[in-house]
């Protein structure tokens, strides 16, 4: 069965899922890139360093993120989120990293997730953390599934 998510089941989507696709489009390339990212109900924010995406955002802030969760391949949620970017300093950048701080993440997780390389723990002061600290005004968002109901498998 293909589906429609609702409201709530695309914030628990959002909510839950550690890794996201950002999509932009500048000087007519169009780029999806993952990332890691933490989720407020209104923003999704990230860190990234200088380079192709941040280059792109800043000429083009308005965006494209996707996140799934994907059970197998006849179970899952995909969600997409359109909004446009917006580089953080001072105290809005300190509050995206506390956000990010926060998250929860899995136990195994990729260097590119951690802040610092003290990670799991941080800085005396959170504004130590390196790298240009962004987040997406979300916009619009949009959700489907699919899902089967009965799981009949047969080996021959």
């Amino acid at each position: 069965m293909f589906g429609k998510l609702n409201a709530v089941e695309i914030e628990a989507v959002i909510q839950q899922q550690p890794v996201g696709r950002i999509g932009c489009h500048a000087d007519d390339l169009t780029y999806f890139v993952p990332i890691s990212y933490a989720y407020d109900g209104t923003y999704i924010y990230a860190r990234s360093f200088e380079g192709m995406k941040i280059n792109m955002m800043r000429k083009n802030p308005s965006v494209c993120f996707q996140t799934d969760n994907t059970n197998d391949l006849s179970n899952w949620q995909s969600v997409i989120l359109w909004g446009v970017f917006e580089e953080l300093e001072g105290a809005e950048r300190t509050q995206a990293l506390r956000k990010l701080t926060e998250r929860t993440l899995p136990i195994v997780s990729s260097e590119t997730m951690h802040l610092t390389p003290q990670w799991p723990f941080m800085p005396e002061d959170i504004n130590n953390i390196k790298g240009i600290v962004f987040r997406i005004r979300v916009t619009e968002k949009t959700g489907r599934f699919e899902k089967i109901k009965d799981r009949n498998f047969f080996a021959t």
